[in-house]
């Protein structure tokens, strides 16, 4: 294995855990799941920083992980779209690279593109999971794809605002953190 690939693992392995650890520290929690936390900034990081393929193989890692950890459990598919597909869909954040523009207008609005369409992904995930699985939550009379929407929303929206914003300030002030340069293992 070339040491360039070593360091991508490294850097996969070491957000992934990172991403774990955020998760545990919540802003809020949802009754039946999801909660508000840092978790994406890891993800979305590695995502923009390596492309979609580490971004989506360390979201996918931090959703078994979290999985391990404790997790709601119905069915096995509802556990396979709430927590592995769900998270590597927010490593799709890295389908437009920070690295292909220049002006910091342009690397911020293409930063939190990129974050909107992970979020996108994993809210897709959760819908899913919730119109199938959780609609007997839904009140009395209300649609259960319209709940399940709103549900989702009311942690994902917080969620993404503020890993948006740690994200706009590593841009701002850490900036080698979202850009690989030409990396040396001595």
């Amino acid at each position: 294995m070339d040491r360039q690939r070593l360091l991508i693992l490294l850097e996969m392995a070491m957000m992934a855990a990172l991403a774990v650890v955020f998760s545990q520290i919540k802003v809020f929690e949802m009754p039946q799941g999801g909660s508000v936390s840092l978790v994406m900034v890891p993800i979305a990081l590695i995502a923009v920083r390596r492309g979609p393929i580490a971004g989506v193989v360390t979201g996918m890692l931090v959703g078994f992980l979290q999985l391990m950890l404790g997790s709601t459990i119905v069915n096995p598919v509802q556990v396979i779209l709430d927590y592995p597909l769900a998270f590597a869909a927010l490593g799709l954040s890295g389908l437009v690279r920070l690295s292909d523009y220049e002006g910091k207008k342009q690397r911020l609005m293409v930063l939190w593109s990129s974050l909107f369409i992970g979020v996108l992904g994993r809210l897709v995930c959760h819908f899913i999971s919730g119109i199938v699985w959780f609609g007997q939550y839904a009140p009395e009379g209300t649609p259960v794809a319209l709940y399940s929407f709103v549900y989702n929303i009311t942690y994902l929206l917080p969620e993404m605002l503020i890993s948006g914003v740690v994200l706009t300030v590593v841009l701002g002030s850490a900036t080698k953190l979202l850009f690989p340069t030409r990396d040396r293992l001595a």
